[in-house]
């Protein structure tokens, strides 16, 4: 069952303070060493998420725009596939480009830049209209369904599990 507006901004604050929490607790040396056999670092890890923390607000677009078709359009039928904004380039090159501007940024740069984009998500989700939660939506990296099933999934559990893929656990 689809989250509520109110579940979602829970689960959001709840879910950004806890992985916080989880990343300052981790020693600072820790950071660099290797956790993923593509070869990133925890703190490139960290990067990730602190970077792809930004877009999730866009998914709200993404939702609006499906169900609100432009006035110049002309009439078409419904398609089978949910809205999306695909990446630039394909994910994982998006991926790898925002780590890369982040490279020398301190872990502590990228906590708060977390901090900071995930405030983002809350404010927007705050604004959001509760219809637009129940939208079908595909996200860039291809996790379809209703916006705040998408959300949750990306937002929460990802960023979740990325957080204990840097804590080694």
């Amino acid at each position: 069952m689809t989250a509520s507006k109110a579940e979602l901004l829970d689960k959001l604050r709840t879910s950004g303070d806890e992985v916080v929490s989880k990343l300052r607790a981790i020693p600072a040396e820790s950071y660099e060493q290797g956790r993923y056999e593509s070869g990133w670092n925890g703190r490139q890890i960290l990067a990730h998420i602190a970077s792809i923390e930004w877009s999730y607000p866009r998914l709200i677009d993404v939702a609006r725009e499906a169900q609100s078709p432009k006035p110049a359009e002309s009439p078409k039928e419904a398609s089978a596939e949910p809205a999306t904004r695909p990446a630039r380039g394909g994910i994982n090159d998006y991926n790898e480009r925002q780590v890369e501007k982040r490279a020398q940024m301190s872990v502590a740069e990228l906590i708060a830049e977390f901090e900071a984009n995930r405030a983002t998500t809350i404010a927007a989700f705050e604004q959001a209209d509760d219809s637009l939660l129940a939208q079908p939506i595909k996200s860039a990296g291809g996790i379809t369904g209703p916006l705040a099933d998408v959300v949750s999934m990306i937002a929460i559990m990802h960023v979740d599990q990325h957080a204990r893929d840097i804590a080694g656990s």
